[in-house]
């Protein structure tokens, strides 16, 4: 696929710069290259704005606006990035960038929330996930691609922006005005529960994700003092997903053999099985129940569809997103380039949840607390719940017990987090069962 974009690129190239007249009717109905047509109509256009459009207009301007709309006519993921826009999606995986930790999609045609990042600026602002983005500053996203529209959101800490958002079920937008901060990347929290018993939270699918990961069950079992680590809650609500090979080591820490995706793409060279390896610190036996919402996409349900498949682990809460494709990055030479859907993925028993999602095996939705505060601390995780944080000085003891008071008011306000942690304990006497 890229190296027939640039030979592409290379054609049109030499069509532009080889007169400054559109070519004619008769010429393009007799050239023996048809297939050319498409490309000489394309030179017609531009040749015509560029002399007649009533502003000046750069060419380099016409044309990236072109292959954004050649992307943006595919799917809702594919997407052409000028240099600034590529660069801004590196910066998503690894590293920390400054905005107000907003993850986002395009359903049917309109800027959607996915999800507010946790603890971020977008969080604490009560932005919710299946929020519309109308306009930002005033100006309507509609005009926008993704891309430009995550960049209009990003900018120096300490700025503002104006976002006007249109709730589920709300006929009337509100604007909320959200400064920008620092949004890091740590993907993945815990905290114990009971003893031996930890909710572990992956936020997103990034580059230090499995290590990550691997660090806070470590630390996890080192903490669990009677039988040890019993049982894990893997809470990927609100995960938008990420990076696919974080996706596999994720999944490959709870498995000991066996498929885990594969991947089918229109040629035989886009297709692939991920397969699980045996590995000193697996967690294979450790009981594990998945916790996914609607929020809950493409990695995400990676790791869900391979656990549920395996009959690895318990999946509770509501049917995920049903994001099942693959997206390439591909670097052009001006340092653009372009993120391209380039095949669907599969769970091991052959299923693809493309526009389907993963169905828990136990639905439990989410019932909101009376209380409104807490609402908005549903997944509220400071520096304080963070594996390993510095403590403040007062005496180790008191830290304890605060910490035992935070895990049982997150189970006291998280009905779906409760049910998960009654499934989990009882999964050891439920896999005897015939």
């Amino acid at each position: 696929m890229r190296m027939l974009f640039v030979l592409c690129s290379a054609l049109l190239s030499l069509a532009l710069l080889g007169g400054g007249s559109a070519p004619r009717a008769a010429d393009a109905a007799s050239s023996p290259d048809a297939k050319y047509e498409d490309l000489r109509r394309f030179s017609q256009v531009l040749d015509l704005v560029e002399r007649n459009y009533v502003k000046d207009v750069s060419r380099s301007d016409l044309i990236n606006g072109a292959l954004k709309g050649m992307l943006s006519a595919l799917d809702p993921h594919s997407t052409f990035m000028t240099p600034e826009e590529y660069k801004e999606m590196h910066e998503n995986t690894a590293g920390e960038f400054f905005g107000v930790g907003i993850e986002m999609t395009l359903e049917n045609g309109q800027v959607t929330v996915l999800t507010p990042i946790d603890d971020t600026p977008a969080f604490r602002a009560g932005v919710q996930p299946g929020d519309l983005i109308l306009s930002i500053n005033g100006q309507p996203t509609q005009e926008l691609s993704l891309s430009e529209v995550a960049s209009r959101i990003r900018g120096p800490k300490g700025t503002e922006v104006e976002l006007t958002l249109l709730r589920t079920n709300s006929k009337t937008p509100h604007t909320v005005r959200i400064v920008r901060d620092a949004i890091p990347l740590v993907s993945v929290k815990s905290r114990k529960l009971e003893d031996g018993y930890y909710w572990v939270r992956l936020s997103r699918f990034a580059e230090p994700t499995s290590d990550e990961l691997r660090k806070a069950l470590v630390q996890a079992a080192k903490e669990s003092k009677k039988d040890g680590l019993r049982g894990i809650v893997l809470d990927l609500r609100n995960n938008p997903g990420g990076l696919l090979d974080q996706a596999v080591e994720v999944t490959d820490m709870f498995l000991s053999a066996g498929d885990i995706v594969s991947i089918k793409g229109r040629d035989s060279a886009m297709q692939r099985v991920y397969t699980a390896h045996q590995q000193s610190d697996d967690m294979a036996d450790v009981p594990l129940v998945v916790l996914i919402n609607a929020g809950s996409a493409s990695a995400s349900e990676i790791v869900a569809g391979a656990l549920r498949d395996h009959k690895r682990a318990l999946i509770v809460g509501e049917r995920s997103f049903g994001k099942g494709s693959v997206q390439n990055l591909i670097p052009l030479m001006d340092k653009s380039g372009l993120k391209l859907t380039v095949a669907l993925y599969y769970t091991p028993n052959g299923s693809s949840i493309q526009a389907e999602g993963i169905v828990p095996d136990v639905d439990v939705p989410f019932e909101a607390p009376r209380e409104q505060d807490k609402e908005a601390e549903r997944f509220l995780v400071r520096e304080k719940d963070l594996n390993r944080h510095l403590e403040n000085g007062k005496q180790a003891g008191q830290g304890k017990s605060k910490a035992a008071n935070e895990g049982r008011d997150q189970l006291e306000r998280d009905n779906q987090l409760r049910m998960a942690l009654n499934l989990v304990k009882s999964l050891p006497r439920m896999r005897t069962i015939k």
